[in-house]
């Protein structure tokens, strides 16, 4: 496991707890007077990334609603853990916001983790030999 320069820590998905995979799920989500649309595009048994051009400040509460493929709508409460800013004058390949689910409940975890298993084994069964947990490259967070 490589340990970056020293003073960072583990790099990339080496510093993640639970495996991420690559989803396209629209969420809506809103915070006191903000209400908006975006949406997921990789997901855990701990959280979320909603890719927006305007994410949220670190630490906003959000409430969370989406729908997960052949899992139920589910409306769940969220914080934002991590900011990637849009960057329109340099490179920007994932602007967005880290959220880390808050008092999930046993059976919203248990379809979010099914379906992560499911997509999971399909990118290792995959024709390029395995995707292997949807690690996107972007900013790490407990998400």
């Amino acid at each position: 496991m490589s340990q970056g320069n020293g003073k960072d820590g583990p790099k990339g998905s080496e510093r993640r707890e639970h495996a991420r995979v690559p989803v396209d799920i629209r969420v809506d989500y809103e915070s006191e007077d903000t209400f908006l649309f975006a949406s997921i595009t990789n997901i855990s048994e701990m959280g979320i990334f909603i890719e927006t051009k305007t994410p949220l400040p670190k630490g906003t509460q959000l409430n969370l609603e989406f729908e997960l493929p052949k899992g139920g709508r589910f409306r769940e409460r969220g914080e934002v853990m991590w900011v990637n800013p849009f960057r329109p004058a340099g490179p920007n390949l994932n602007p967005g916001m880290g959220i880390r689910f808050l008092d999930l409940s046993r059976e919203a975890r248990s379809k979010i983790v099914d379906l992560v298993r499911k997509i999971a084994y399909l990118d290792d069964d995959g024709p390029n030999g395995g995707g292997g947990g949807g690690d996107d490259g972007g900013p790490v967070g407990q998400a």
